[in-house]
C-alpha cells in the first residue's frame, strides 16, 4: 500500500510504504556523511600529488614527498643485517663462558638455534631432543662424545662416521656375520650383557664375562661403563640406543652397529654451530 503522508513525530515525509504496520520514513542523509565524503575526496586529491599514486607503464608517479617504501624496507633490512652481523660474529669468536655471561647474547644464541634444531636435527633426535630408536636422546645426561658446549660443537662440525677428515669414528664389529664368534658364544654374551645393569663382577669366571673381556672391553671398558672418546656406550646404565632386550642385543652382536651423523660444518656457519651447541647443552637433563 502506498500513501503519501508526513510522520507526526519527526516531521519527515514518508515514502508512502507501510510494511506490517511500520511506516518507512524518507529521512535525509546526515550532514556528517557529506562532510566525511568531502574530506576523504580532498585527502585523495592531495595524496595523488604527495604520495606515489599513478601507474605509468613500467613506473609510477613518485609523489612530491619522495616516499619510497621499497627503499625504506631495504634500509631496515640493511640495519637488521648489520646488527645481526655484530652478534653473530660474537657467537663465532667469543668463548662459551663469555657468551653465557652475556644474557642478551645468550638469548640471541638460543633464539637462533631453536629453529635450526627443528629444521636440521629434530627429524632424527625428536622434538626437544627426546630421541628415538637408533637416535640418541639429547635431553638426558648421557653423552658418548661429550656433553659440554665445546664437545658438542666439535661433534657438530666433524659428524660421526661422516665424510669429514676429522670425523668421530665408531663401529661395533659384526661378530656373527664376520665369523668372529659362534652362535653359541653370541647367545652366552647376549645373556651376560643383560646382567650388566648390576655392574661387572670382579674376577667373574663365567663364560659370558670371559667373552666380554676378550671381545668387548677394549671399547666398552673392563667395567662396561664405556671409554670416553671411543663412541662405545656405557652398558650398565640401562640406557639403550637400539634396545636392551635379548633380540636387539643379539642382532647388534651378529650384524654390528654403526650410527652416523653428518658433518654440519659445510651446512651451518660457525656461529650457528656454536649457537646450536649451547642449545643442545641446555637440553641435557631436561628429560622428565
Amino acid at each position: 500500500m502506498s500513501i503519501e503522508e508526513r510522520d507526526p513525530v519527526s516531521g519527515y515525509l514518508t515514502t508512502g510504504h507501510v510494511w506490517n504496520g511500520i511506516t518507512e520514513l524518507n529521512s535525509p542523509v546526515p550532514r556528517i556523511v557529506f562532510a566525511f565524503m568531502v574530506v576523504t575526496h580532498l585527502y585523495a586529491l592531495v595524496a595523488w600529488f604527495l604520495l606515489p599514486a599513478w601507474p605509468l607503464g613500467q613506473t609510477f608517479t613518485k609523489g612530491l614527498l619522495g616516499i619510497d617504501q621499497k627503499t625504506a624496507v631495504a634500509a631496515d633490512i640493511a640495519a637488521a643485517n648489520a646488527d645481526r652481523a655484530g652478534w653473530m660474529n660474537a657467537l663465532a669468536t667469543h668463548d662459551f663462558d663469555a657468551i653465557r655471561a652475556d644474557p642478551d647474547l645468550m638469548a640471541r644464541a638460543l633464539a637462533t638455534a631453536e629453529p635450526l634444531f627443528g629444521q636440521n636435527c629434530q627429524v632424527c633426535h625428536g622434538a626437544n631432543g627426546i630421541g628415538g630408536p637408533g637416535y640418541p636422546r639429547l635431553n638426558d645426561d648421557i653423552w658418548v662424545w661429550g656433553g659440554t658446549a665445546d664437545e658438542i660443537a666439535t661433534t657438530l662440525r666433524v659428524g660421526i662416521n661422516a665424510d669429514h677428515p676429522d670425523t668421530h669414528f665408531a663401529q661395533m664389529p659384526a661378530f656373527g656375520r664376520d665369523g668372529l664368534l659362534t652362535g653359541a658364544e653370541i647367545s652366552v654374551l647376549t645373556d651376560y650383557v643383560q646382567t650388566l645393569g648390576a655392574g661387572v663382577m670382579a674376577d667373574d669366571p663365567s663364560d659370558g664375562a670371559l667373552l666380554f673381556q676378550t671381545n668387548c672391553a677394549g671399547c666398552h671398558g673392563e667395567d662396561a661403563r664405556g671409554i670416553s672418546g671411543s663412541g662405545a656406550p656405557n652398558l650398565t646404565d640401562g640406557d639403550w640406543l637400539y634396545g636392551g632386550d635379548a633380540a636387539n642385543l643379539r642382532h647388534g652382536l651378529v650384524a654390528g652397529r654403526q650410527g652416523q651423523m653428518p658433518s654440519w660444518q659445510s651446512r651451518l656457519t660457525e656461529a650457528e654451530i656454536r649457537a646450536m651447541a649451547l642449545y643442545v647443552e641446555g637440553l641435557s637433563g631436561t628429560a622428565p
